[in-house]
Formats: C-alpha cells, structure tokens, sequence
C-alpha cells in the first residue's frame, strides 16, 4: 500500500468511532498528536489491514470493568528506565530524504519526530564512517596518520544536515553511533601474524593502533559536537562477530575488552566525554561461536573494562531474545539495548498481515519485555529498489519506509514504522517500565509503563483474529474498557 504525502505524517489517519472498535476504512484527516488527553484516553490503533493506521480517539473512565480480562498496572514495582526508540539515519537514508522536496521531507520528519505534531521518535543510529548502507566505502581517516582525521562527503552533504533538521524537530533525540570498520591501515590480517590487511571486508584491529583507533572515536565524537550534534552513545564495533559485510572487522570479546579498557574508555574519560559504550552490537546466539558466548558478560568480568561499560547491545538474526534475560540475569546492573533489525525480501517484509504481528512480538515488546531500555530498528528509508545498496552489503533489506524512486514522494510504511510509532507515541524517554497482569490473556502481549509526567501508557498486541475485549486499571477504580480489533497493535496514555 502507497500513500501520498498529502499531510505531514503521510500515514495517520482518524475515525469517528472509537479507536477500540472495527469500523470501516477511516478517512484521511490529521496526524496524531500523541499528547495526554485533559478529560480521558488517548487511544491510537493500526491494524494489520491497514483499515485502521494510528487511528486515534479519546476514551472515557468508566467505575466498573466492563470486560475481562481485566489487566491491572502496578506503578509501584518498577523495571528499567526508558530511553527510547527510532530507526538507523544511515547514509542511504539520508540520501532518500534529501532527494525529497524539502517540504515533503519536513513534513515526513516532522510526522516521524516530533513530540507535538508526529510519533515523538526518540533515538537513532547512524554510522561511524561507512556502513553497508552508506553510497562508498570510506572511514573518516583513509589516509594513514590519525593527523588526517576529517569528515567526508557524506557526513557534511547527507547525515548531519539531516540529522539537524531532526534535532530542530525533536531537540532531545538521543543519537547511537556505531563503526562498521576502522581504517583499512589500522587492520592485519590476524593478531598473530599481524600483516597489513588492505581490505574493507574483515580483518583484525592491529592492537598497535589501540590509541589511535580510540582517538579517531574521540575526533569522532567532536567533531559532531561541533556540529551541534550531541552523541549520547557508541558501540566499539557494529557486528563484532561478522566477517562477511562489505565493510566489517573481526572483534572478539578478548579483542573488545582490550580495547575499551587500555583505550577507549581512557580516551573518553581523558577528552572528558560522558558519552555512554555499549559493547558487542550483535546477535543473540553469537554467531554459534562457543568462545564468543556471554560476550559482554566476559567483558564485565574484568572490572576495569566493566567500569567504562554502560551496557550491551543487540541484533535479532540469529538466536532468541530469550538471551537478554539470560544477561540481565548475570549482570543486572548494566543495561540492554536493542540496536538492529532488519525486514526484506527473505522475510516477507512488506506483508503487514505477518510482519505487524512478529516484529511486534519479537521487537517492540518482545525486547522491551526483556529489559532493554532502548529499541532501533534498521534504515529509516530506503528507496523502492531497497537501496541506495552496495555489492557485499544487503540488496534484500526493506526500510522501516520505502520511498518510491520514480517521484520520491510516495512513501510506503512497513511494520518497522509501525512497531516504534506505537510505542514512541505514548512512552517517553526516562519512563520506567512497571508491572502488568491479568488472570488470563491469551493471544495478546502487553507492556505498561509511566511517564516522567506521571501519565501512564499501556502498548498491546492482538495476535488474535477475533476482537480482544480488555479493561485497564490502575486503582481499582477506575477502568478504561477497550474492545481491540484482531491482529492489531493498540497504545494508550492517560493520567492517573
């Protein structure tokens, strides 16, 4: 399904009816402002047919449940803190957007971004040099001497002009930055052997360049600044574990941990950055490398190491999210983030009927169920032949919207807009997840959280074909009764 961008969020529409209830194909109207409302609920619902796309509504309280099951929310017992949830800027993204007419990327931004008038995502990811969605190889230092450190051309044309017209959107967004490869003349071949690697594909960081690989990070990390730009995190290296990117490193946790401990975390504390590190960035099941298991667990075990660590990252090709409980189990006192997932061809990624249903399940509230206090998805936008692409990296990969080539206007969204709209609109950054039960709840799946402005918000998916007939309370008092259209994803927020 294409729409136009006829209004600022492109894909937002509203129902006269209540948002709980199904209804016919809504009209277009306005984008949602995902503000508390002053006299009840603030409803928004999608549906896997698409009949109903953010539609939003005010709900009443009512004093006595109306349905069951009857799912109370506890305030009182709180998980982690919340701090956000968006999509990868990479430079293929970029470079959609700024193809748009200026007006029209404002407007898709401003629908995207902003508290007041869109969705209120919150972090994004953009590369650290090149990615395998970038339009070249590069790294900001091919030269060799990290002397020659400097911006390129994609960084100064596509990301940071984008980037700020993000910020000028949404000033508090939270930007993740993450490595693909360091310089090609950092690299060896192995760490025994260390012979020069002049390959953009795998390699070893050659341990001799510790220094200067922690540095090029730190010129990283200022230069945006100087831009504007604040990075509140860093990942060592995207994929650790994969050799096989058109631009990747080779970095096992003893590799990671060297790194951080006797460079990176030195050279942050000594350029007096407070930007946080989060290590691995990769797959639950470690790639099936039985050295690699527990990978930051391993890399806490050293404490100097684990004291310049804020918590781990994570991607979903491979394994069960079933591993975040296993770390956070291990180390409750780092966090967990989620930094990566990917739709395409492989998994049916433009079927919102299947997509809406898994990626929520397994992404938007599958990792937030499992601690993780942040969730980003891969490429923003992508463009309707999914790229710009390059050989070696993903010609498969959906964005979270597509934007068709012939007028970049029309937008397609896909289930990866959805699942972050959802939860982006009603949880805000620093809201604490916090308990949430009912007797019964069989084929849906739920999270509820409150505010820093104490309003609560409450996400649910409907896996089932059937209505799901809900009510919510806090007190015991007083009830929000819902009736959830089948294969759906609903939010809520109101005050206490």
């Amino acid at each position: 399904m294409k729409l136009k961008l006829t209004f600022l969020l492109g894909c937002c529409v509203s129902v006269a009816a209540m948002a709980c209830a199904n209804g016919s194909s809504p009209a277009v109207d306005t984008p949602p402002e995902p503000v508390i409302s002053q006299d009840g609920v603030t409803a928004y619902i999608s549906t896997a047919d698409r009949t109903q796309v953010f539609s939003k509504t005010t709900l009443k309280f009512s004093g006595k449940p109306k349905f069951a099951p009857v799912i109370t929310l506890n305030p009182a017992v709180r998980y982690q803190s919340m701090d956000g949830f968006g999509a990868a800027v990479t430079g293929s993204t970029c470079y959609n957007l700024m193809k748009m007419a200026p007006a029209d990327r404002t407007g898709f931004l401003t629908g995207t971004f902003s508290e007041k008038d869109g969705l209120g995502f919150s972090y994004i990811r953009i590369s650290i040099g090149c990615s395998d969605f970038s339009l070249s190889e590069y790294t900001c230092c091919d030269k060799p001497g990290i002397e020659n450190f400097a911006l390129q051309s994609e960084e100064k044309e596509y990301v940071i002009p984008i980037v700020k017209e993000i910020l000028a959107i949404n000033p508090a967004i939270k930007i993740l930055g993450s490595p693909w490869t360091c310089p090609k003349w950092m690299k060896v071949n192995n760490l025994e052997e260390k012979k020069p690697f002049d390959s953009w594909t795998s390699g070893q960081l050659n341990p001799d360049c510790y220094a200067d690989y922690a540095t090029y990070f730190v010129k990283w990390v200022q230069a945006f600044e100087k831009e504007g730009i604040r990075i509140y995190s860093v990942t060592p290296q995207n994929e650790p574990l994969n050799r096989g990117n058109s631009a990747s490193l080779f970095m096992g946790w003893k590799e990671e941990l060297a790194f951080v401990k006797e460079a990176l975390g030195p050279a942050f504390k000594a350029a007096g950055l407070d930007t946080k590190i989060y290590a691995f960035d990769h797959n639950y099941n470690y790639d099936n490398m039985a050295d690699q298991d527990d990978y930051p667990v391993r890399m806490y075990d050293d404490e100097v190491a684990a004291s310049f660590l804020t918590g781990a990252a994570y991607h979903n090709y491979g394994g069960n999210r079933e591993e975040l409980n296993d770390i956070r189990r291990q180390r409750p006192d780092k966090e967990l983030i989620f930094t990566e997932t990917s739709i395409g061809m492989w998994n049916d990624g433009r079927n919102l009927k299947k997509r809406l249903m898994d990626d929520m399940r397994e992404v938007g509230l599958g990792t937030v169920n499992n601690w993780c206090k942040g969730v980003i998805v891969w490429n923003l936008m992508l463009d309707s032949e999914r790229g710009p692409n390059r050989e070696g990296g993903c010609q498969t990969c959906y964005g979270a919207v597509d934007i068709d080539r012939s007028d970049y206007k029309t937008i397609t969204y896909n289930s990866h807009y959805y699942i972050i709209g959802h939860l982006s609109s009603v949880v805000k950054p620093g809201a604490f997840r916090i308990a949430s039960k009912a007797d019964t709840t069989d084929g849906l799946m739920y999270s509820a959280f409150e505010n820093p402005d104490g309003t609560v918000a409450f996400v649910l998916l409907n896996q089932n074909e059937d209505i799901a007939r809900i009510s919510l309370t806090v007190d015991g008092k007083n009830y929000i009764n819902c009736a959830v259209p089948g294969k759906s994803v609903a939010s809520y927020r109101w005050k206490k």
